[in-house]
């Protein structure tokens, strides 16, 4: 009874609300100490990433951070944004992927750079991984993490006091492992990875970023990943929100976050939906690319018939204008950056 007092009392009292969603949720480390951890985490990968670092002069690199100032002049009004020195670090790395630092430090890989298609893409991107820090993800993600652990202990504990066996006390620590890794901390990563995505979206609608850009992001990621044969791992076995479900969150959102930027005296945006655009251009590509099979198996036919029963026949290779014309759609700002860096006057 005692116990269950004593533990009511520390949830009570670290209970905290999140900044800009409000919502109500566990923290057990502080912002500072948080702070202090991750000047330390930054200096680690500032030290992994040293060789790959790309210049501050190279138009990459003046790209990403030109979007992320905007980011933050835009979004000033909320404290945890103008609190923290956002600084860019661009790693010269194929690996599609960034994040941010509580401290400001920002890590964007030039794969990632490559994977979007234009500076709105980008500015959501950016603000997804900002809003990660903002909300301070991390250390709630740290905090929800060490009162499982400890829970998770005193129920071996209370195991092994009615069984004292130790192979049962490791049956009974791994089944408890695999339960708290697929029933808790990767449905919260989901949970915390969606709340990005909204906050990142309302981030950039306050920048004058076209918010309709977001959900087209991962459009394109979904077939980008399908035409490179990559795996698909179902939901319940991820960090993160499937593509396919980013886009219909996103896609509910837009609305509200249309209005949003229209209230913050953005420029008007162009009445063509770049995910009507999207989704056109696929079925064009579809079709055309049924149309050079068609083509394709017209030709090879008559050589088929030519050949001898015992002949090797081979499927021919599946033509590559697909993946080349949707991959290509994605233009590469590592190739527009001149591009990128006018877009960002003129659009945000």
């Amino acid at each position: 009874m005692v116990a269950m007092v004593i533990m009511a009392s520390f949830f009570l009292t670290h209970l905290d609300e999140s900044p800009i969603t409000g919502r109500t949720r566990l923290l057990v480390f502080s912002r500072e100490n948080y702070m202090e951890l991750a000047a330390v985490t930054g200096d680690g990968y500032m030290e992994e990433f040293a060789e790959l670092m790309v210049p501050e002069k190279d138009p990459r690199h003046q790209v990403v951070e030109r979007v992320v100032e905007h980011l933050a002049q835009r979004n000033k009004d909320i404290p945890e944004v103008s609190s923290v020195p956002w600084t860019v670090h661009l790693v010269d790395s194929p690996s599609v992927n960034a994040f941010v630092l509580p401290n400001g430090k920002v890590f964007m890989f030039t794969g990632m750079l490559e994977a979007v298609a234009d500076v709105h893409q980008l500015t959501f991107i950016l603000g997804h991984e900002m809003a990660h820090a903002v909300m301070g993800h991390s250390a709630e993600q740290a905090s929800m993490s060490h009162v499982v652990d400890f829970l998770s202990l005193i129920l071996l504990t209370a195991i092994w006091a009615v069984c004292p066996r130790d192979s049962l006390a490791v049956l009974g620590q791994w089944i408890q492992t695999k339960l708290i890794q697929f029933l808790f901390d990767r449905p919260y990563s989901r949970k915390l990875e969606a709340e990005a995505d909204q906050v990142g979206l309302q981030l950039a609608a306050k920048a004058c970023a076209d918010v309709r850009a977001g959900p087209v992001f991962w459009q394109q990621m979904e077939i980008s990943n399908q035409l490179r044969g990559e795996p698909t791992v179902p939901e319940w076995l991820s960090t993160h929100p499937s593509h396919r479900n980013r886009v219909t969150q996103l896609d509910r959102l837009v609305p509200q976050y249309l209005e949003l930027r229209e209230s913050c005296s953005c420029p008007a945006l162009p009445a063509t939906d770049p995910r009507a655009v999207f989704t056109q251009s696929v079925k064009v590509l579809l079709n055309a690319t049924r149309d050079l099979e068609g083509e394709a198996g017209k030709r090879l036919k008559p050589l088929a018939l030519s050949q001898t029963p015992t002949s090797d026949h081979r499927r021919a290779p599946h033509p590559g204008g697909l993946a080349t014309a949707l991959l290509a759609s994605s233009a590469s700002p590592t190739a527009q950056a001149t591009a990128l860096t006018l877009d960002t006057a003129t659009h945000l």
